[in-house]
């Protein structure tokens, strides 16, 4: 009798949920993810009691765990946000990291059948990108393509993929103006396509279905000091903004498209739309900064290119307001134990 397959990456990959509710959305989830071992990190009260289903390999952390591990840097890990799962991405020993909300929920493709999510991030990070020529087919590493005729074969090689960024159907990730005018609205396209995003080019990363490399940019993948601060719902988007910059620098990739999940719960406007408007004014002087970042030759490290940044921060945003001079040094505190965790 056959024996049934490994699943691939078994021993390798962590999954990392940030919560505070319990987790019966993992059900659903339980073809796919119960071979894996689970980080949950819990938001919130952390005297509150979060189930889990029964079957899955995992551990649990709360803010009384942040506060024992990191001790004079746990302010660094933000709360009152599903920021806080850096410190399942600081806690977890694995090569591979994949991280997804608790709102999240098995998509289905066109012809009805159920999307393995988690399969298309390793094949996506398993296989090359190509951010220094766009190859019009998409990515070349797919079955039933290839390079298209007049793509240079000296890149062809391709350079290692570092981010694996998946998309959504149902509730569209959009900031509160565009949720406000446009409340009905549900993406239904489906789009089978992976592409590289080019070297240079920035793109707002949502936390909610992504993979990455953790020996390759997990030192970048830090969401920010958020909590109670005016730059809600830019966690994520902070962490895409540094590591991009950084994987440009290290000739590393960034993919983004499938897998799809489905997006079930939507932010009420009214709610995020004093967490969100700072950073919607702070937007515009924050992105011409990141594309602005050179780093200097000595930054050969993920760990250097981001403590390079940390001074950039402060200096060149810390203008605009404070609280860029308090993520700047959160950003040093973030590094300081990465380096204690993972020495």
């Amino acid at each position: 009798m056959a024996q049934p397959a490994t699943p691939p990456l078994k021993h390798e990959l962590d999954i990392v949920i940030p919560t505070m509710r319990n987790l019966h959305f993992l059900e659903m989830w339980r073809p796919f993810f119960e071979p894996y071992h689970l980080i949950i990190v819990q938001d919130g009260d952390p005297s509150k009691s979060i189930q889990v289903p029964d079957g899955f390999d995992y551990e649990l952390y709360n803010r009384n765990d942040v506060n024992r591990v990191l001790g004079p840097n746990a302010n660094c890990i933000a709360f009152k946000d599903s920021a806080c799962r850096c410190f399942g991405f600081l806690m977890a020993k694995k090569k591979y990291i994949f991280t997804i909300d608790d709102d999240c929920f098995v998509a289905k493709d066109p012809s009805g059948r159920e999307i393995n999510a988690l399969q298309q991030h390793i094949e996506n990070l398993l296989t090359p990108s190509t951010p220094f020529f766009f190859n019009t087919l998409y990515d070349p590493y797919r079955d039933g393509t290839d390079f298209v005729r007049g793509y240079p074969f000296s890149l062809r090689e391709g350079v290692p993929t570092a981010i694996s960024h998946g998309l959504w159907l149902n509730i569209p990730d959009y900031d509160t103006p565009t949720q406000l005018v446009k409340p009905l609205e549900r993406n239904t396209r489906y789009v089978d396509a992976v592409v590289t995003v080019p070297k240079g080019t920035l793109f707002p990363l949502c936390g909610m279905n992504l993979a990455f490399n953790r020996e390759l940019i997990g030192p970048a993948m830090y969401f920010g000091l958020i909590g109670d601060a005016s730059f809600g719902r830019c966690d994520d988007m902070w962490a895409g903004w540094c590591a991009k910059v950084i994987c440009d620098h290290l000739s590393l990739g960034v993919k983004t498209g499938l897998p799809y999940v489905w997006h079930n719960e939507a932010n009420n406007p009214f709610d995020t739309m004093k967490k969100e408007q700072k950073g919607i004014y702070w937007l515009e002087q924050i992105i011409p900064f990141f594309q602005s970042v050179v780093f200097p030759k000595e930054c050969t490290t993920v760990q250097r290119c981001f403590i390079e940044l940390s001074k950039l921060v402060k200096e060149k945003l810390g203008p605009i307001d404070p609280y860029f001079h308090q993520l700047g040094d959160s950003m040093v505190a973030w590094i300081e134990s990465w380096e204690e965790l993972n020495s």
